[in-house]
């Protein structure tokens, strides 16, 4: 056999050695950030990892592709070159582009949103203010009328003669009654919106809680002028017209004493968190208590000498329960248009 050639032999080995040096090298050197960070040591510091990782990573040319881009900005049409993109109006616009006020708009908010509190009349500033205002001013009115009142009081049971009913009201005494039925709208307005808090809904579609006070307030002072004007064309059809004036100063009278009584439940429910059982049974009683001093006077007035039983029964009916339940409907069905159906 022949010798065999030793170039021929050694060249192959050198060759694999080459082959097996360079996968070796291919295994052992880092190919990701990771395995960079992982020969470094536990104790190095952020500025050794960085330079670590730019010894290791050099930066190389990028080379996009030619293929056009189907994934395009939604309401922008596919472009042709990828350094080529025109952005739309609406993207460039944002809250900076005009203002520079607020720097904190765009900060990130942590944690999981809560429910909002419910909104509470007691710490209103503004209705406590209104309370405070109305309370000062009634006390002044009725201290300067004390004499009208206490004269209205003590005839108040009494059968009414005729130079009574043309007793004159000075222009003090009138308005601190107009004051008062003002008084009684606003308390009414106010039971009426925490009663719609209670049982039909916390949220409205106003901007503001003092305009669903409002309006009902409004509604009660309508209910109250609309009553009036019905007593008044039904009195002038049956009686005369000097019982009709006379009836009419008791009606103001009775709506005055319905906003004194309402006064200490209101303050009890703002700052003093009574029960809604406790309200609507205090309002149920001082509601009967002043219809039947309405239905007695109305006895008193009209039919005292008549004696019909079954005309003050259909009188009282049709002037006083009908026209208040038709009102509280109403009442009912406002507070469901104003609450927010989610």
């Amino acid at each position: 056999m022949l010798p065999q050639d030793s170039i021929t032999h050694v060249e192959p080995t050198v060759v694999n050695n080459a082959v097996v040096a360079d996968s070796a090298e291919q295994l052992a050197k880092p190919r990701t950030p990771y395995e960079v960070l992982r020969t470094l040591p536990s104790d190095a510091t952020p500025a050794q990892q960085d330079s670590a990782i730019q010894a290791t990573f050099q930066p190389a040319e990028i080379h996009y592709s030619n293929q056009p881009d189907t994934l395009h900005l939604p309401g922008h049409e596919i472009g042709t070159k990828l350094t080529e993109v025109d952005i739309p109006v609406y993207y460039e616009k944002t809250f900076f582009a005009q203002s520079l006020q607020q720097s904190d708009y765009m900060r990130a908010a942590y944690g999981v949103p809560g429910d909002p509190m419910p909104y509470s009349l007691h710490k209103d500033d503004m209705l406590t203010s209104v309370l405070l205002a109305v309370f000062v001013v009634a006390v002044l009115l009725v201290s300067g009328s004390r004499s009208f009142f206490l004269r209205q009081f003590k005839s108040f049971f009494k059968t009414p003669r005729i130079d009574d009913m043309f007793l004159p009201e000075t222009n003090t005494e009138l308005r601190c009654q107009f004051f008062l039925m003002v008084q009684t709208c606003l308390f009414l307005g106010i039971l009426m919106f925490f009663y719609t808090q209670e049982f039909i809904g916390e949220t409205f579609i106003v901007e503001s809680d003092y305009m669903v006070v409002g309006i009902y307030t409004a509604m009660m002072a309508g209910y109250f002028l609309t009553r009036f004007l019905l007593y008044t064309l039904v009195n002038l059809v049956f009686f005369d017209k000097k019982k009709n004036m006379y009836w009419q100063k008791i009606l103001l009278l009775l709506s005055c004493i319905d906003g004194f009584l309402l006064f200490p439940v209101i303050m009890l429910l703002i700052y003093f968190d009574l029960s809604t059982e406790s309200v609507i049974l205090y309002f149920t009683i001082t509601l009967i208590l002043v219809k039947i001093l309405t239905i007695y006077k109305c006895f008193i007035i009209f039919f005292r000498r008549k004696g019909g039983f079954l005309q003050i029964i259909l009188y009282f009916c049709a002037l006083e329960i009908v026209p208040l339940a038709a009102f509280w409907s109403i009442l009912v069905l406002t507070g469901n248009f104003l609450k927010i159906n989610y």
